[in-house]
């Protein structure tokens, strides 16, 4: 029998092989093709940095000569280092590796000096991973800022009052804030919970384009962010090098010097000013009697700039993480300021997994515990194959409407954890029609400037880019509620726990599953202060050995199951099975799971209906078992059984 692991990992070696030398091709073997990523690697772009990841103990983790003698070997093994001759017959010297630094997570940054084909960098990174001493190797890719849309409109601040809260552009603009209604079905439900929560004394880490000067945030932690682009050409600096501060002055393409990052026939973009947005989305001063309102509006936000002119590189975006969550950076004065939370609306191609860069760094501020928050992407994809989105223990965040509908560009998958309010774009958040819908956006702060920043402004984008600043906005405001209500403050794990078991169920039938629901702030935020130790939520009850026929769902609906276990039991075996659809089965003991399964002792996850879990030593108490429809499901039958 042949696991689907291995058959992943024989693929990746045939890939390698078939682009290494002839004389080498047979060197790459299994064990080497699982230590490359070439998931993040697109076709048509070129690559000469490279991140690698050496063995705990190794000579070459620790010193940087023996890591560049490393890279160097493997350029000579791969045959690079020799002189060859372009189509035009100039002459093309050999190429040589610098030592470019050695990131927070332990690993080191290797340059070579000319750009590689993505064939070239795969023949190099598999020579690399064949020496014992490494374990891991990718391409320093460039991730962008999610690529949002814009709204036709901007507009300069306003100090006329009207509504409530008193910020004059709120009731006309921010329908993402306010309680669910007929017409607006999307929202995140955030203003009844300011009542409860704001956010104070909470950090909330944004890790984008860096911040602008805007009389609506608050920037007392502007100056204390870091701007954590090394490279000239992707900061706008003269030189090389991280600086002080995380203020955003600009990351426009137009212009002859970035047609190199540009779609083909493009002419470029304006600045987007999009680190800005997320940051007035999240933090936004309210009830200052200027212009809009932010979800945790008595947060601070710690702007930290890893993304510049054509994107930003992932080992800079990788010290970004480690640094705001409160990890140390070479190099780098220690954050006075460590996040609680971590917002990271960007992203790249590939599927993330634990060993990669992004992982590492995503797992380490997980354990200092912080939550991290990432938007899925807008490419109307599955979200499996877009990084960060994709790095295990994210929350990440799809994007719906007014109407409560996924918007058209967001992306889906079971991994999706929850979706908010990113905006639809067109009326009634369909894919095509009028633009010119105030409702269709989420409202920010922005800047007015079309490359460097001028006037402050406010403006509408919609993405999931914009869902994103919502979830963490209320992972702040059910921190700040449990420190004001002198609870222990909950872990990652119990703040996905908290998000999904209160998310709000989808008004209609999604055409893809975009997670448990939409983002609920004020239920959130009640859950998170009750101390009650309540029951457990109502759950139909299983008879051992007796099927439980003709049970049906909606696509990322859940229904939650139960069996009471006696002592002495062994070998329970909870069943689906028949009828039509796809299922996806989460089990716990003595406690509902999570609806996004974060929680479960046991997932079944196999496409169809047909999904197993058998525990061979049960405990005696009771087990919770919840359905969750990957696609629209029925008649279903389920079975659970167990012997004494």
């Amino acid at each position: 029998m042949i696991k689907i692991g291995s058959i992943k990992t024989c693929a990746l070696a045939a890939a390698l092989a078939m682009a290494l030398p002839l004389a080498h091709a047979a060197t790459v073997t299994p064990a080497i093709s699982a230590k490359v990523n070439l998931r993040s690697m697109p076709a048509n772009q070129s690559f000469d940095r490279f991140i690698v990841t050496y063995v705990d103990g190794s000579t070459e983790k620790l010193n940087a000569n023996a890591a560049t003698q490393n890279v160097s070997a493997a350029v000579s093994r791969a045959g690079f280092n020799r002189a060859t001759r372009s189509s035009t017959g100039a002459t093309i010297a050999g190429m040589s590796v610098k030592h470019l630094r050695k990131l927070a997570i332990g690993s080191q940054l290797m340059r070579t000096s000319r750009k590689l084909s993505k064939a070239e960098a795969t023949t190099l990174m598999a020579q690399i991973a064949s020496d014992p001493s490494v374990a891991h190797v990718e391409a320093d890719v460039m991730m962008q800022a999610v690529g949002d849309f814009a709204a036709n409109q901007a507009m300069q601040p306003a100090t006329v009052l009207t509504g409530a809260p008193n910020d004059p552009l709120y009731a006309q603009y921010q329908w993402h804030m306010k309680a669910p209604s007929s017409s607006n079905k999307g929202t995140a439900n955030v203003a009844p919970a300011w009542t409860l929560a704001d956010g104070a004394d909470v950090t909330v880490a944004v890790l984008d384009t860096g911040i602008t000067a805007h009389p609506d945030i608050d920037e007392s932690l502007a100056a204390d962010g870091y701007d954590f682009i090394t490279d000239s050409f992707v900061s706008g600096r003269d030189t090389d090098g991280r600086v002080a501060g995380a203020w955003d002055t600009g990351d426009w393409t137009t212009g002859d010097e970035y047609a190199s990052c540009r779609k083909p026939g493009s002419t470029g973009s304006k600045s987007s000013w999009h680190g800005t947005h997320v940051s007035g989305t999240i933090a936004e001063l309210t009830d200052n009697e200027t212009g809009m309102a932010g979800v945790a509006h008595a947060a601070k936000v710690l702007p930290v700039r890893v993304l510049g002119h054509c994107g930003g590189y992932t080992s800079d975006i990788v010290d970004g993480i480690i640094w705001a969550s409160g990890g140390h950076v070479d190099g780098v004065p220690d954050n006075q300021h460590p996040a609680q939370v971590l917002s990271m609306s960007l992203g790249g191609a590939g599927t993330c997994v634990a060993s990669d860069a992004s992982g590492k760094a995503i797992a380490d501020a997980i354990a200092r515990g912080v939550t991290v928050v990432v938007a899925a992407g807008n490419d109307n994809e599955n979200v499996s194959n877009h990084s960060p989105a994709s790095c295990p223990g994210v929350i990440a965040v799809a994007s719906n409407g007014i109407t409560g509908k996924r918007a058209f560009y967001s992306n889906y998958g079971t991994g999706v954890s929850i979706s908010a309010p990113g905006g639809g774009i067109y009326k009634s958040d369909a894919s095509s029609g009028d633009q010119n819908v105030p409702n269709g956006f989420v409202w920010s702060t922005v800047n007015l400037g079309d490359t460097v920043p001028t006037d402050p402004g406010y403006g509408g984008m919609a993405g999931t880019s914009q869902a994103t600043p919502h979830v963490s906005g209320v992972v702040a405001m059910i921190l700040g509620a449990e420190k004001d209500a002198g609870i222990t403050q909950s872990t990652p794990a119990e703040i996905r726990n908290i998000l999904s078991s209160t998310a709000r169920p989808f008004p209609v039938a999604q055409d893809q599953p975009i997670g448990v629901g939409i983002v609920d702030a004020n239920a959130a935020v009640l859950k998170a202060i009750d101390t009650s130790g309540g029951d457990q939520p109502p759950a139909t009850v299983l008879t051992a050995n007796s099927p439980l026929p003709n049970q049906a769902g909606a696509i990322g609906a859940s229904a939650l199951y139960s069996i009471t276990v006696p002592a002495g039991a062994r070998n329970l075996s909870l069943r689906s099975y028949g009828g039509t659809g796809d299922v996806t089965m989460f089990v716990k003991a003595g406690a509902a799971p999570a609806e996004d399964g974060s929680d479960a002792d046991a997932t079944s996850a196999r496409p169809g209906n047909t999904e197993t879990a058998v525990i061979r030593a049960p405990m005696a108490t009771t087990y919770y078992i919840r359905i969750m429809g990957v696609v629209t499901y029925s008649k279903l039958t389920l079975l659970a059984s167990y012997s004494l």
